[in-house]
């Protein structure tokens, strides 16, 4: 038996805007995938212990308030930290295209806007 992508999905910071990731949480599940959704206000440490307590292959980041740019960083630096490099790290929302070439630098492995 195929074992099914277990991702999860994260409002990392103080963003209280979350309809956006809880779409693509139905989406991902939708699609097959196993879909575990945090919530919001969580840390980046919490999102380590999360996605190590859920065996996640990915974890997708959604920012709307402008944070991202410290935030989804922050989160690859912790997980480098404890030396995990096997989950993908995808980041999200409302993300001017400047600081994309510096998010995947940091280690975000893939930016999504808005309708992508």
């Amino acid at each position: 038996m195929d074992k099914r992508i277990r991702v999860v999905v994260a409002k990392p910071g103080l963003d209280g805007h979350d309809r956006g990731a809880k779409v693509l949480a139905r989406a991902l599940r939708d699609a097959g995938m196993e879909v575990i959704y945090t919530g919001l206000r969580q840390t980046p440490q919490s999102l380590y212990r999360t996605c190590g307590q859920e065996d996640a292959d990915v974890l997708c980041l959604s920012s709307l308030s402008g944070a991202h740019d410290y935030l989804f960083p922050r989160v690859v630096e912790v997980f480098r930290e404890h030396g995990v490099d096997d989950i993908l790290i995808l980041g999200g929302g409302i993300i001017p295209e400047e600081d994309v070439a510096n998010l995947k630098a940091a280690g975000i492995e893939g930016i999504f806007g808005p309708g992508t």
